[in-house]
């Protein structure tokens, strides 16, 4: 990684692979990643940790399963969530999206348990920013 500023735009510019998202920095043992979302993920979990987004561009939606229900929310540009550990999820975005996104280290893009992935989905920890 670079001890030089980073400019998300020159960063996102850099791809445009859906649910493929690129680590643009550390933060002590936590990965910052930048994804763009389009269409619909895969319901998954993190068993361990919780999910942090932040919607740079466009919006989405992550479809919860919570003791109480299911439910959506629903995350316009400047929005920040939390999913909270041993929550399954679905992020989607009909229009496309730029979300920045933290998580431990080596956590894998489709959790720890997850349906069926997609072809569209990438199961990965990660790509280095370029």
């Amino acid at each position: 990684m670079t001890t030089n500023p980073i400019d998300l735009a020159t960063a996102l510019d850099g791809f445009d692979a859906a649910w493929s998202p690129r680590i643009i920095a550390y933060l002590n043992d936590y990965d910052v990643r930048l994804a763009r979302f389009h269409g619909e993920h895969v319901w998954h979990v993190h068993l361990e940790t919780d999910e942090f987004f932040l919607v740079l561009d466009g919006e989405i939606a992550i479809a919860l399963r919570e003791e109480a229900g299911e439910r959506t929310v629903t995350l316009p540009r400047g929005s920040v969530f939390v999913v909270p550990r041993g929550t399954f999820h679905k992020p989607s975005s009909a229009r496309g999206a730029a979300v920045l996104l933290v998580e431990p280290t080596g956590t894998l893009s489709v959790g720890d348990e997850h349906d069926e992935v997609p072809a569209h989905v990438d199961v990965t920890t990660g790509h280095p920013v370029r």
